[in-house]
């Protein structure tokens, strides 16, 4: 996949972090929730497991991540957004990304759902070739979480989003429509684990 479509998954991303703070870019109703049991994966031996010092989590990557670390100012909302971003790629049409974001004390697990509503509505008004296939409320490790499936022309974009205190922890893969593998990403998005 070539690098100026990387650079769209993080600026989308960034966006709709940017977006989250925003509860009137949340809206109520076109999400459905759910409780799910996340299935334990059968892991693929080969890859890697990485462990985010910055994230607290550990995750399985098909390679070793790179690292990119972010700091945006945001002025009219009055702080900075840290974010870091560890990505791999299986091939040149599949990347995974793990984007780890840093908010105030004040954005917290008492406004999730509004928030990932807000960070899924941020990722599809960026974009408006955007199109949402589902997306689902459910609970993982006791945390509310959001799953998305979104697809721009010939490019899916399918993961989670997670809120756990003021850390929003967003798991995704990128790949083109007819190199979608399910079982590569449930090992990837099942493979993610909060260290205590």
């Amino acid at each position: 996949m070539e690098n100026s479509k990387l650079r769209g998954i993080f600026f989308s991303a960034a966006t709709a972090l940017i977006m989250m703070t925003c509860p009137a870019s949340a809206t109520d109703g076109h999400i459905s929730a759910t409780n799910k049991k996340v299935a334990t994966p059968n892991l693929d031996a080969a890859w890697q497991e990485f462990h985010s010092a910055v994230g607290n989590c550990s995750m399985k990557f098909p390679k070793y991540p790179d690292h990119l670390s972010e700091k945006m100012r945001l002025p009219e909302e009055g702080f900075d957004l840290k974010y870091d971003a560890y990505i791999s790629a299986m091939d040149q049409k599949t990347v995974f990304l793990l984007l780890i974001a840093q908010y105030p004390d004040f954005v917290d697990e008492t406004y999730a759902r509004m928030s990932l509503e807000g960070f899924l509505n941020g990722i599809l008004t960026h974009n408006p070739n955007n199109q949402l296939i589902f997306a689902d409320l459910s609970l993982v490790g006791g945390h509310e979480a959001l799953d998305f499936f979104i697809r721009t022309g010939g490019v899916y974009f399918k993961g989670r989003a997670l809120m756990v205190k003021n850390s929003l922890y967003l798991m995704a893969m990128e790949c083109e429509v007819q190199n979608y593998d399910e079982i590569h990403y449930d090992t990837f998005i099942n493979s993610f684990q909060l260290v205590k």
